[in-house]
Order: C-alpha cells, then structure tokens, then sequence
C-alpha cells in the first residue's frame, strides 16, 4: 500500500511518555477500548451473520450488475464452506462484456509451467481438483436496462466443505482492512517484528490469538511489499516537506506584512531547513491579558505526513470556551525543542507566564516547564492518564484490570496528599506493579495529577467535559485533510478569528432563591460564570453552619453528616476561606462559603470574589441584549399575568378549555415558523420568557 504524500494526515501520537515506542498507547480512552473490542470480535463473522439472508442462487436470478452477482456468491459460498474466483468472460463488439463466469476455487486442474534454467522448480501442489461447481451469468438489456440473469449454477462439488473455523483462513477471505494496514506499517516503522504486530492487534481488537481475519504470512507479505514503497515515499515526504515548510514561513512572512500584530518566529537546522514554527495572532495576545491565567497546551497529534508535532496553546475565556492563544509545529518531542516552544509563547506573550498550564505527560515537556516556567504550577490533565490506563495495565492484570481501575479512580479524588501516598503504597502491592515502569512515572509526576496534590491550583474549570469538547471542536476544524502546511496556516488562521466567536449576550439567566447576591451576581457575571455560582447557591440553602470560638465556623450537608467543611471568616478585609478551595481551583465561591455569607447578612458578594475573568466586562466578542434584562422582566410579568387569566377563564368549561388549548396550540405553531432574525427577535428571544 503506498503512502499519500498528498495528504497532510493527522493522528494521535503513538510515542509512549515513558520513552518506549514499543509501548503500545491508545489515546481515545478506556471506554473506547472496550466498544472497539467489542466492534471487531464481530468483524471476522460480520459477512457469515450477513449472508444468513442469502439463498441458494437459481437460474433465472436477476442481478443489476455482474459485481452485485458475484458478492451475493461469494456470501453463499462463505456460509457454505468454499471460496470462489471469477474464470473466463465473453464479450461482443455490441454489448461488451455479456457473458461472466465464477467457479469453485477448486475449479479445474493446474498446469505445469515450464522455467527455463531451473534445476529444482518449486513444486506446490496445487488445490485445484477439477471442481464442477459454478455459476454463469449473461447480460441482457429489458426495456433499455441492463441486468444480469443467472444461465448455470452449479452447486456440486468433488471435495470436502470446509467448516466455519477452516473457511475464513482461505485466501479470498484473509482480508486486510485499511485501518490494519495503516497500524501494521506503523508498528512494523516503529520496530516491531511480524509476530509481535500479530499480537498487538490481537489484543487491540480483543480476539483469541488466531482468530484474527488474516494470519500472520498476510502480514509478512504486506510489510515486504510496502517496504520498498514505504522509502520511496520516505523520500519524497523529505522533500515535500521541506517544501511545505518554505511555504508555511513565506505565508507566516506575508501574514506579518500584512497584519503588525501577527508574530512568529521560526528555528533552522544544520542543513539550513526549517526545522520548528510558531505563531500567533494579535487578537490572541490581548485576550491572554484577560485569560492567560491557566493555559492548555495539547500536543497530542502529530502529522503522519510530516511527522511534525502539533503544539496548540488555549485559554479559557468568560463563557467557558476554548479560545486559540498561539501555534507551534516542532520536529520532535526532545525536551530541546519543547524549551524552544515554551520561551517563544512566553515572549509572544510579551514575557508573561501562566498561572496554570495543562499538558499531556510528557518527561520532556515537564522538564521544560520546570525551566521556562518555574513559578508556573504545572497540572496534567487526569484524562490524558486514564485513557492510557488499559494499555498500560490491561493486559498485565487480566481479569483484576476493572477492580485496578475503579480503586485508581478513588485515589485521583483523593483529598489529602498523606492519604495519597499511603494508599497509593498499598494500591501498588496489592497489584504487584512495585517495579512497574508506567506505576513509577505516574508516581514521579504525582505533584501534577492527582486532586489532592492540584486541589488548590487555579484551573479555572477547564478539566471539565465542556471544555475538553470546545478543544475537540476546534482540532476537528483544522485537522481535516488538507494538501500542504499552507491550507493549515489558512485553516488555524479563519478558526481562531475572535470574529467568529458567538455572542453569549442573549442569555437570560432566571433568578432561582430570590437572594440578594443571587441578582447581584447576575448583574456582574457572564452566564456560564453565574450559571455555576448560582448552583452553588441554591445547594447552600441546604448547609448547616456551627460557629467556632475563634470565628470560624463548620459547615455540613443536613443529611450528609459524615463530612464537613471548615469556612473561616475574617471580617477585617471580608476574607473568606473554605477548606474545599473551591474557590482556588474555579474562581467561583462554594456553597459552603456562600453559606455563611448569608448568615452575615451579605446582600452582594465581595468585589474580590467576583473575578475579573468571569465578568461580563471582560468579554471578547461585544455582549448584545445586556441592558435587556429590566424590559425582559417586565415582559415575563406580562406573560404572566396574561396566562394566569387564560388559565382561570378555561377552566370553567370544558368548550372553553379545548376552544383556548386549541387555539394557543396553532399560535405556538405558526410562532415556531416566523422568521427571527428581526432586531426585537434578537434582543429578545434569549431572554427565555416562555420558562415563565
């Protein structure tokens, strides 16, 4: 299979971030081993459970085309132990090909073939045995349409039938599919013998050893015939690449021309070839002002084409969504090149760290932060660890493997970093993993991970699932296929334009316990902000507090009485202090903070507990409808009123009550098809009245 030089594929880096190539990681999660597994145990039965609906052929059958006769055949011939190949055609000058014939693959005998200068030619014995079975077809045109109608069919053979367990080993059934072949000649570049590939598909695809759909000679004879294409394309993916990346900086050179706020910056080899790129944009540089607090940095794709990894940096801005901060295309994972890219963002930036960055695990990343960034606290996001775990663990605990994974996911929520450490000392001897290379790792990076160890680190909720979607949906936009690095450029470039970003202004957000700092946080905060805050404080009406004699005080759930939380008040400067940190993790006060606050008699929340970050006032794209809200209450008042008259007046009588049920019925219908893009529809709409 040749390789598509034309192609700018991007995939999931393969590397293990123990250093092992040859350590097998599967980046789309646990769960998604599991559904794989269960999709391709099925694939080697998938044309018997198919072909249960095929009938004996008859003659007389009409088929629309030769290819659709010789499939329905070929699922016959598969349920019924045999194989079959297509022998001769007969074709007219009138209607081309009109006759076709498909055999038994025993059909006929073999002849000898004489070769010439050979003292020892191979004999094979051949599995031809001069079966009779078979099936013609001929064409014929009915009322101007081609079909095909079946002439002979033959179902007797001269051999033994094979079972279901000896047929799928035939050749015509020993099929490669593409996906395979792609991770074939990525295992077999990355060092792995035939055999070995053999048995980390067996297990990616969860089937019993030999019971893939092809053997382990389908294998050898793919990886040698593509070897030889594979360094060809090696080759001219060398030079295209060197191409690629001329052009990128020429685009890159061109973008600053035209754009002073544009930036980039670009490093070169011995061989004077562009070696890393970066770049960033001038929108992305201010609202790092605003957002550059916690920074994502993903790196988890990596051009198949190229072989150059991706590195894209992201914020978070006040509505919870992904916002693109800078760029960066590296030729390898080296600590060096990872260095280069963390001082090249921190001086796009002009010279300021993140409070917070989010990466993958990575030794040689974590080592650059630690020089580049060293004040900067430094979190691996939990579900690049989790979606490891099964191959990391899997296949060396068997059938312990769930039972590994559930006390594992008890340790990450873990409070106390003593707790931790004893736990996690038992958790590994209880599993005999004591000398295990991924246990040892993940216990050396335990500062970055775990809840106890990150509880009091600002993330300004970006591990969530939200989050984590907004970067899928922005790789989803600048990864598809593209010809060259320059229709990248263009793609990152139309994707991260603040421009494109939707207003979140036409949220109306209801008032839910009528509290004072209730409406007051939504005044200030943008909805996704109060959307949380606003949680939190309707669970706080649910806390009890007792007062301590030092004035502070400890909170517990009413029925929850297991587990409390100590909140400390200090009125000089109106600080307060829970021992969740929540508000150290998300920017947002806790419930059981809140609670107290309300004891206090607070009617607003203290200015230093409504972040910037989280305001209406910092918002990127300008917030339509925001002095909506007084016209929209007073609307939803309206609305009220009017539906409890309706309500009270149809209900005196059955008449009135259908007449007004069907009435506001095709009223709701014939609203539901107005257009609403008209200014009102716009400032209004969102306001959400019909919750009323």
């Amino acid at each position: 299979m040749a390789m598509k030089p034309s192609t700018n594929v991007w995939i999931r880096r393969q590397q293990c971030p123990c250093g092992d190539w040859k350590c097998y990681i599967k980046y789309e999660g646990d769960d998604q081993t599991l559904i794989s597994s269960q999709q391709i145990k099925t694939e080697t039965t998938t044309s018997l459970s198919s072909s249960e609906a095929v009938f004996t052929p008859y003659v007389g059958q009409i088929f629309k085309s030769d290819d659709e006769a010789f499939e329905y055949y070929s699922k016959f011939a598969r349920k019924n132990g045999f194989s079959i190949r297509k022998a001769r055609s007969t074709e007219s000058q009138n209607l081309g090909v009109y006759r076709r014939d498909f055999v038994c693959y025993r059909s006929g005998f073999n002849q000898p073939r004489k070769k010439a200068n050979v003292e020892h030619p191979r004999d094979r014995k051949s599995v031809r045995c001069g079966c009779d079975a078979k099936l013609y077809l001929t064409k014929e045109i009915v009322d101007g349409v081609t079909q095909w109608y079946v002439s002979q069919f033959s179902n007797v053979h001269n051999h033994e039938l094979l079972e279901d367990d000896q047929v799928r080993l035939l050749p015509a059934y020993r099929k490669i599919q593409e996906a395979d072949q792609e991770r074939i000649l990525l295992l077999s570049k990355a060092g792995f013998p035939v055999n070995r590939i053999v048995k980390v598909l067996e297990l990616e695809k969860g089937v019993q050893p030999g019971q893939l759909p092809f053997i382990e000679k389908d294998v050898r004879n793919f990886v040698r015939t593509c070897k030889k294409t594979v360094q060809e394309n090696d080759a001219l993916l060398t030079e295209k690449r060197e191409n690629d990346m001329l052009e990128l900086l020429e685009a890159c050179k061109n973008m600053a021309e035209r754009d002073v706020d544009f930036v980039f910056d670009y490093t070169m080899d011995d061989n004077d070839k562009v070696e890393n790129i970066a770049w960033s944009y001038g929108d992305s540089v201010r609202a790092y002002t605003l957002f550059g607090d916690v920074v994502t940095f993903d790196t988890t794709y990596r051009s198949i084409t190229y072989g150059l990894l991706l590195g894209v940096w992201f914020g978070m801005d006040n509505h919870g969504k992904a916002i693109f901060l800078g760029c960066v295309l590296l030729q390898d994972e080296s600590s060096h090149s990872f260095t280069w890219a963390l001082q090249t963002f921190v001086r796009f930036m002009r010279g300021r760290r993140p409070q917070t960055i989010l990466t993958d695990i990575d030794s040689g990343l974590r080592d650059g932060i630690a020089r580049e960034m060293p004040n900067t606290k430094h979190v691996i996001c939990i579900w690049h660890i989790l979606s490891k775990l099964s191959s990391w663990f899997s296949l060396p605990l068997g059938s312990q493997y769930e039972e590994f994974k559930a006390e594992f996911d008890m340790l990450c929520h873990l409070e106390s970093e003593e707790d931790f450490e004893h736990q996690w000392n038992l958790f590994v001897a209880r599993f005999g993993l004591v000398s295990d290379k991924h246990i040892a790792l993940l216990f050396s990076c335990r500062a970055s991970w775990p809840y106890s160890y990150i509880r009091g680190y600002f993330l300004a909720r970006t591990m969530t699932v939200e989050f984590s979607q907004s970067l899928d949906t922005f790789f989803k936009k600048i990864l598809s296929e593209q010809t060259c690095l320059q229709v990248f450029f263009e793609q990152v470039g139309v994707s991260a334009n603040f421009r494109n970003l939707i207003s979140e202004g036409m949220q109306y957000m209801h008032i839910k316990t009528c509290m004072p700092l209730e409406e007051h946080a939504r005044s200030i905060l943008t909805p996704y902000a109060f959307r949380i805050l606003q949680h939190e404080v309707v669970l706080s009406t649910q806390y009890a507090i007792t007062e301590m004699t030092n004035g502070s005080y400890l909170v517990r759930h009413y029925k929850k009485m297991d587990g409390e939380y100590l909140v400390i008040w200090i009125s000089e400067d109106e600080q307060i202090h829970c021992s969740c940190k929540e508000f150290e993790h998300s920017g947002i006060l806790c419930r059981h903070s809140l609670r107290v606050l309300v004891v206090k008699n607070y009617f607003q929340l203290p200015e230093k507990y409504l972040l910037l970050r989280w305001r209406l006032e910092s918002s990127l794209v300008p917030m339509e409808g925001q002095n909506a809200e007084s016209s929209s209450d007073d609307c939803a008042q309206a609305f009220r009123s009017l539906a409890a008259a309706l309500l009270t007046e149809s209900l005196i009588s059955k008449e009135r009550f259908n007449y007004v049920h069907r009435e506001l019925t095709g009223l709701l219908d014939h609203v539901r098809n107005m257009p609403d893009t008209d200014e009102f529809a716009l400032n209004m709409a969102a306001n959400n009245v019909s919750e009323s």
